[in-house]
């Protein structure tokens, strides 16, 4: 079978395998290794600013950990009604954030703008009797492969300042959304406060990043991560897998093929398409019929309600199988 499920079910890159291999050797542990303190200085060389670099185990709790720098527990996080963070982390962000409430906003191709948050927003009387807004969450790669160019991200930041709020971008294919923006991470991730940078998805094994443009939460969100038991003994592990995929811009290298991959499947799309493919998903019209087709054929994909389907790629998607699904999907 050919999988097109997700990219999180695609292996270890062997980079970051010679890596874990490599930082086998006793440390210093949680923190305090030598691995793990070179994050904040990677993270600011590759965005061009100051910031500090955090290691976890998932992209939830990066998600909550950095949300909870700017949202207080009486407050609202402002987010796409289609954001992993309502949709698919269990009620998590309540959690970490102690009660803050999430705020759905509508948004074509599951992305935010000024406009449509302002909708939202404006009609919430400014008393205790009522949910603040205290931030906004987007999606980058947004939940339909979709990419906020720099112009859009640089609109939400203005708009995020005016109004006194806080700016997270949950950056579970971060990669993705930059390669499409010709390989610039400052472009892709524009003037955010916080950013979950991940790199499960594009090849690495146990580890995403809490990235903090505002160096002074470092601190806050070190004593968080400890009370929420993401403080792991043997950090040396998690930040030797980040370190490798910045490396050379591996994690960008990876995306790149990946995208690639989703782009040569799309030609054989034509007006199934359900929404461009700018970085490594693929959202496809197809009947029951169709899809039991493609399965026979040896594709496995995930159905994407009553009549579509979702193809995911990943760093290692090869090329002849992505020619091939396209042609298979021009066939029908």
């Amino acid at each position: 079978m050919t999988k097109f499920l997700s990219d999180n079910a695609a292996p270890v890159h062997p980079k970051v395998w010679e890596a874990l291999r490599a930082a086998d050797e006793a440390d210093d542990p949680y923190d305090g290794d030598a691995l793990s303190a070179q994050l904040d200085e990677r993270f600011t060389d590759l965005f061009g600013r100051e910031c500090a670099g955090l290691w976890v185990a998932t992209g939830t709790a990066a998600n909550c950990l950095a949300l909870a720098t700017m949202c207080q527990p009486h407050g609202g996080v402002v987010c796409h009604e289609e954001a992993h963070i309502e949709v698919d982390e269990g009620g998590a962000p309540g959690f970490y954030l102690h009660g803050a409430k999430l705020m759905l906003c509508p948004g074509e191709s599951a992305k935010l703008t000024p406009e449509g948050i302002a909708a939202l927003i404006d009609p919430i009387r400014d008393d205790v009797h009522q949910v603040q807004p205290h931030a906004i969450a987007v999606t980058q790669a947004s939940e339909y492969g979709r990419t906020y160019s720099s112009t859009e991200l640089a609109a939400l930041s203005g708009f995020a300042k005016t109004r006194g709020l806080g700016l997270h971008m949950d950056g579970a294919r971060f990669a993705n959304a930059a390669a499409f923006l010709n390989g610039k991470a400052h472009d892709a991730a524009g003037m955010v406060d916080t950013l979950a940078f991940g790199f499960i998805k594009n090849g690495g094994m146990s580890a995403e990043a809490v990235v903090l443009f505002d160096p002074t939460q470092a601190d806050l969100v070190k004593y968080r991560r400890k009370r929420a038991g993401h403080l792991q003994c043997k950090g040396r592990y998690l930040a030797a897998q980040i370190i490798a995929m910045l490396e050379n811009g591996l994690w960008l290298a990876n995306a790149r093929h990946a995208n690639a991959a989703a782009a040569d499947i799309a030609s054989g799309c034509g007006e199934r398409l359900m929404h461009p493919v700018e970085a490594n998903e693929l959202f496809v019209r197809l009947s029951a019929e169709e899809r039991e087709a493609l399965r026979t054929q040896g594709f496995e994909f995930y159905d994407w309600g009553a009549d579509a389907a979702r193809f995911v790629t990943a760093w290692n998607t090869r090329d002849e199988d992505a020619a091939a699904l396209g042609r298979a999907i021009a066939s029908l």
